[in-house]
């Protein structure tokens, strides 16, 4: 990676030029530095989760924002006519963009930037109470959000929320206020499961000494969680949140750290068990706004650091090598 000078954008009309206050490193970013996702070929400009304020106003805005207005906006890019459009669900449009992302199909530069151009769409007003550094957690909170979304569920359900990391953390806040019962985490880092504990999980506990799946069983009378999210997305895991749902329970699919992986697929047949991925976020923001406005989601004590454009380099370096006790670092450019 290297921080250099680049032309400021130009918003053209219904687009807005964002002095970029605030933004995330994400784990796909990671993936990208080290290009094993072939969704971020260099070059590019990565960062797609960010708040800023806006410096200029294209032609034909019609939403009411002004210069100096504090905003968020959504990662995701859809083209509002295709059959997924019109069905509300702009995460699967067939045009999908996202910020940050180059690939065979498009290139789309992101936020890790001092300016950026977003078109007003996918623009939403940070309230008072929410800092730029919430709203640039916004993004990440309302993938949570929306995995929450696709669990149909009784009030006191039990769920158990398969790694603590960043996405995992928020998860189980959202549970939460969702109306869920125990909340069981499993991870493999003892710092996290710590985390998780303040944030309102019931029961964590450590892969590298417990049998998960077990223990689920056995604090909730041999039946298992009636569902599971997978919040990081490997062969394991998986299988642990499969194995530890009741017969006709449900995973939730949202981490994505291998590209494929197999399945205990008679397991799952026998036990009518139901996998379900979940895809980004599709309009969760202003729901996820109003979480953080109102103090039930705590997005603050997950900010490990605040750091630099110019530190930025080096961080992704120490991020791709390793440091699980960094939840999210927020750059400020």
């Amino acid at each position: 990676m290297t921080v250099r000078e680049v032309e400021t954008p130009k918003p053209a009309r219904g687009e807005l030029l964002l002095r970029v206050r605030a933004v995330g490193i994400c784990g796909s970013d990671i993936h990208g530095y080290d290009g094993s996702t072939g969704r971020r070929v260099p070059p590019i400009v990565m960062g797609h989760e960010a708040a800023g304020e806006v410096v200029e106003v294209g032609d034909d805005c019609t939403i009411g924002l002004s210069v100096g207005d504090r905003v968020t906006f959504d990662s995701t890019l859809s083209c509002g006519n295709c059959y997924y459009c019109r069905r509300s669900q702009i995460n699967l449009c067939v045009n999908r963009r996202v910020f940050g992302v180059s690939c065979d199909e498009y290139k789309q530069d992101g936020a890790f930037s001092e300016y950026v151009v977003v078109p007003e769409r996918v623009v939403y007003p940070l309230p008072e109470q929410v800092s730029f550094e919430e709203g640039a957690m916004i993004e990440p909170l309302s993938i949570a959000v929306h995995s929450v979304n696709l669990i149909p569920r009784n009030i006191g359900d039990s769920v158990l929320v398969v790694g603590a990391g960043l996405i995992g953390l928020l998860t189980v806040q959202v549970l939460r206020n969702a109306g869920f019962g125990r909340i069981f985490v499993s991870d493999v880092v003892e710092s996290r499961l710590q985390k998780a504990s303040e944030m309102g999980a019931d029961h964590v506990f450590n892969a590298k000494a417990t049998d998960i799946s077990a223990a689920v069983s056995e604090a909730t009378d041999g039946l298992g969680a009636a569902c599971s999210i997978d919040a990081v997305g490997a062969a394991e895991t998986a299988e642990t949140a499969i194995r530890s749902v009741r017969r006709d329970g449900l995973v939730v699919l949202v981490g994505n750290v291998s590209p494929s992986i197999s399945v205990p697929l008679q397991y799952i047949v026998n036990r009518q068990i139901a996998l379900k991925g979940s895809c980004a976020s599709s309009g969760e923001y202003p729901a996820c706004l109003e979480l953080v406005q109102r103090g039930e989601v705590d997005l603050q004590t997950i900010m490990s650091e605040k750091i630099s454009l110019d530190d930025a380099p080096q961080w992704f370096e120490r991020l791709y090598k390793g440091d699980p006790d960094t939840l999210k670092v927020i750059i400020n450019p």
